[in-house]
């Protein structure tokens, strides 16, 4: 009887949350794919695929546009109220800038050299950039598309999240590191290491509980104070994690982990974050979108072909997408 209960208890505190994949969507075409943004209000879903932008009715399941003319296209930023979406297009160095409605483009901003991460803060109506190789920040006027400035962030910037209150959150590879901005000034007004954590990639927030939630190289995700920057938990996440959202409805996290195919569910579990579900997802499916009003959780992912043989002396290299595979994976209960 005593072990039944112990069953019991352990079940309800670490028992599975239910997620599993539930469809996918086909997209087709050719190359490779980065960041997804979803636009809850609107029920469209932005994934960067190559050098365009697809865009995705989630309601119905399937694709109704494309934004063109986004070499080598990383992330989307919206903003709704301004009825204006925003690119960063690593191949270029710029912003495109788009009609959220017609799609079409209706502006081009320089930035700094390979911009990758894009968020978009409210409170300023700014658009931060984080450019990979020139190890700076371009804030952009969403009103005017005009540049504010270009300031330094540090060796590597990965993605970002705002609080909607002034503050924007960037993850530094090289340096382990986690920024704080002041969307106003603009500029990095504090900095922290994030021990043990190596190499953040995604950023998610909880705005209410003041919480970070970092993904690292070595297999965990950085749970952070989001006041003093500090890491009060490390549970640990799948092999090749890139992605990380958050979940307010449901009170989670999540770590899309592209190399060993999973999603990793985080919760709160008697004040320690843990793991409490790894779902079985694609190898491929490393970037990942949150629907916070459905609870749905979109992937991009596509099929690898085999590997060429290296050549002598040399190391075998990776497989090329195959021709259109490229498809949304959909996780939800």
């Amino acid at each position: 009887m005593k072990k039944l209960l112990l069953l019991v208890i352990l079940t309800t505190a670490f028992g599975a949350e239910g997620f599993h994949v539930t469809e996918k969507i086909k997209i087709g075409g050719s190359g490779g794919w980065d960041y997804l943004t979803m636009d809850s209000a609107a029920h469209r879903l932005y994934a960067s695929h190559n050098n365009v932008v697809e865009v995705i009715d989630v309601n119905s399941g399937k694709a109704v546009g494309q934004v063109a003319d986004t070499p080598g296209v990383h992330g989307i930023a919206i903003a709704p109220e301004l009825n204006k979406g925003f690119t960063s297009n690593g191949r270029a160095n710029n912003v495109t800038v788009f009609d959220l409605k017609t799609l079409q483009k209706t502006g081009e901003v320089a930035t700094g050299t390979n911009p990758d991460a894009i968020c978009y803060d409210p409170k300023t109506q700014r658009v931060f950039t984080f450019n990979g190789r020139s190890n700076n920040s371009t804030a952009i006027d969403a009103k005017t598309n005009m540049v504010v400035a270009t300031f330094p962030v540090g060796e590597k910037p990965e993605f970002c999240a705002a609080d909607g209150a002034g503050k924007m959150y960037a993850n530094i590879e090289e340096a382990s590191e986690i920024v704080e901005i002041d969307t106003q000034k603009p500029a990095v007004t504090k900095r922290a290491k994030l021990t043990p954590c190596d190499a953040p990639s995604g950023l998610a927030i909880d705005t209410k509980g003041h919480r970070l939630f970092a993904v690292c190289e070595n297999k965990m995700m950085a749970v952070i104070d989001a006041n003093s920057l500090k890491v009060i938990a490390t549970p640990a996440v799948g092999a090749g994690p890139d992605a990380a959202a958050y979940d307010p409805g449901l009170g989670l996290a999540f770590s899309s982990n592209g190399q060993d195919g999973t999603l990793t569910v985080i919760k709160e579990v008697s004040g320690k974050w843990e793991p409490v579900e790894t779902v079985p997802t694609e190898r491929t499916a490393r970037t990942m979108a949150l629907d916070p009003s459905t609870h749905k959780i979109y992937l991009s992912a596509a099929e690898i072909g085999p590997a060429p043989e290296p050549k002598e002396g040399q190391k075998k290299g990776r497989g090329t997408v195959v021709p259109d595979s490229y498809h949304i994976v959909i996780v939800g209960k």
